[in-house]
């Protein structure tokens, strides 16, 4: 199955200027408020994070039951994994006679300093899911008592994802949605990017993602017997709203959301095309002319510094979350 249809192995203003010192159990002092520029957690908190949506993640696959993972996935991992579990619960409500689970190794954490909530952290592993592939995580939780909660799983082939910034103590940058001196703000790429799609442009390397999507969507369109309407929207807050890692070279690595619709209507005696168990699953409606499919996709794009450079979409995972027939 294809990294860009697929759930990989299976398809905030400031309250207050004061700030608050609390003691923790472990008997450090944490700091709290809205103007601090902290790290957003320990790495030694970050590994544990790991290991806990690991565990959540398999008994989900496992038994096909949406309330194992649901508090550790959120955003655009969270819309397709719910919309998968729930598929794959109707069709085999014993659970997952093939499940395998899921391992992560070589774990390299990235956490950034930064003021407010949300706080997130960035993760890249080995796993034998995607051979030649690493998963690129995006941990993030709105309280600090809020479990951390995957919002991003981006795929980058071996050896290709970015050296990010870091301080003398190995803390990262993180990048404003709203920052200047890079080709696009990362509150921007959404929106251009869905753009791009529908009317093209230079502003963005050639690619599997870019270039060659177009043309497969130019392909779709262009089936005989029907008729495909795309309806493409930016998700742009809570917590799809996009984040971003400064990069050593002064850009920065982009995770951002879109979601699409696509209608396709048959002609008078043509019939649409065939629709598999695990879509039929989330289907309404009958389909006896037409289909409505809703996509949600995580991309993940190196935005290089200056305002001339073109943006490259590195990764785009995504998956079908609703689908209505008439």
């Amino acid at each position: 199955m294809s990294e860009a249809r697929n759930r990989i192995g299976r398809p905030v203003a400031a309250a207050a200027a004061a700030v608050v010192l609390s003691l923790t159990a472990s008997g450090c002092v944490t700091v709290h408020g809205e103007l601090e520029i902290v790290p957003s957690t320990t790495k030694g908190q970050a590994a544990r994070a790991v290991d806990t949506f690991v565990d959540a993640y398999n008994k989900a696959e496992k038994t096909y039951d949406a309330d194992a993972d649901a508090k550790y996935v959120t955003g655009a991992l969270g819309a397709i994994d719910a919309a998968k579990l729930k598929a794959g619960r109707a069709l085999n409500p014993n659970g997952n006679p093939k499940h395998v689970p899921l391992k992560l190794t070589d774990t390299q954490v990235t956490v950034p300093k930064k003021a407010g909530w949300p706080r997130w952290f960035v993760t890249n592993s080995e796993t034998t899911r995607v051979p030649g592939y690493r998963w690129v995580m995006v941990f993030t939780r709105n309280a600090e008592n809020a479990p951390w909660a995957v919002s991003y799983l981006s795929l980058f082939r071996n050896g290709t994802v970015p050296k990010f910034k870091q301080d003398k103590d190995g803390w990262a940058e993180s990048v404003a949605p709203d920052a200047s001196g890079l080709a696009q703000r990362p509150k921007d790429m959404g929106k251009k990017y869905i753009q791009y799609l529908k009317k093209g442009g230079d502003g963005y390397a050639p690619g599997l993602h870019t270039t060659r999507w177009r043309q497969t969507r130019e392909k779709i369109d262009s089936r005989p017997g029907l008729t495909t309407q795309f309806i493409d929207e930016s998700l742009n807050s809570g917590d799809y709203a996009p984040v971003a890692l400064r990069t050593e070279n002064g850009g920065a690595l982009v995770f951002f959301t879109t979601r699409r619709y696509e209608k396709l209507t048959a002609f008078p005696g043509s019939n649409l095309p065939a629709i598999g168990p695990d879509v039929k699953a989330l289907m309404k409606g009958e389909p006896k002319q037409s289909a409505m499919y809703g996509y949600v996709s995580g991309q993940a794009a190196i935005d290089p510094p200056g305002t001339s450079g073109k943006v490259n979409v590195v990764s785009r995972v995504e998956g079908i979350t609703t689908a209505e027939g008439n």
